[in-house]
């Protein structure tokens, strides 16, 4: 597996924990410093997993879902990567209709000790 596949699947594993609630998988990928630009955070930069804890502590992750990552790039500089992608997300809401919302994401990867943590990202909204 090259690093730029290895990225990828982390990324993705990471877009699936994310989807799925699964906090312990999210605390494992991540660095405990996170940094990050999102529509949540009205922007202001966020730093740390508490913010991020405090919506997988909120539950509602049952339902259909999916996550598609569109013309994903993998962009490496040493023990630092960024990849870079639209995010598209399909759910079904309560009425049972469906629906989907897209995000530009870019998410930086740095090696530490061996092993690929997520530690900054930044996502919005098309057009936002």
């Amino acid at each position: 597996m090259t690093e730029t596949d290895e990225l990828l699947h982390l990324n993705q594993r990471l877009l699936n924990c994310i989807a799925e609630g699964n906090w312990a998988v999210y605390q494992e990928l991540c660095d405990p410093s996170l940094t990050a630009f999102e529509p949540e955070g009205l922007g202001q930069r966020v730093e740390g997993l508490d913010f991020h804890r405090f919506y997988f502590n909120l539950g509602g992750f049952s339902g259909q879902r999916n996550t598609t990552v569109c013309s994903p790039h993998v962009r490496l500089m040493g023990d630092v990567a960024v990849v870079s992608y639209i995010r598209l997300n399909q759910r079904v809401g309560p009425d049972g209709a469906a629906f989907t919302r897209s995000f530009e994401e870019a998410r930086v990867w740095q090696r530490q000790n061996g092993k690929w943590r997520h530690v900054h990202f930044h996502r919005s909204a098309p057009g936002a």
